[in-house]
């Protein structure tokens, strides 16, 4: 079994590509949250609540959230 590694063990580069996909992540979801928030429930595609619980799975939530759930 492999030992944790805590973040105060990684190296320079690899600290840096953690907080880099960190805040893209941050940055993605409160995006999705934001446009989900002010768009009309008829302009997206299925129930909003859906959509909000959605964009908290990383990446993939407000990802598909732009690539699907928005109607054009």
């Amino acid at each position: 079994m492999m030992a944790r590694k805590h973040f105060k063990d990684l190296s320079t580069g690899r600290k840096f590509w953690v907080m880099l996909l960190g805040a893209a992540q941050v940055a993605l979801q409160g995006a999705a949250l934001k446009d989900l928030a002010t768009r009309p429930s008829a302009e997206v595609n299925g129930p909003k609540t859906a959509w909000f619980f959605a964009s908290f799975f990383n990446f993939i939530g407000p990802l598909s959230y732009f690539a699907v759930g928005r109607k054009k």
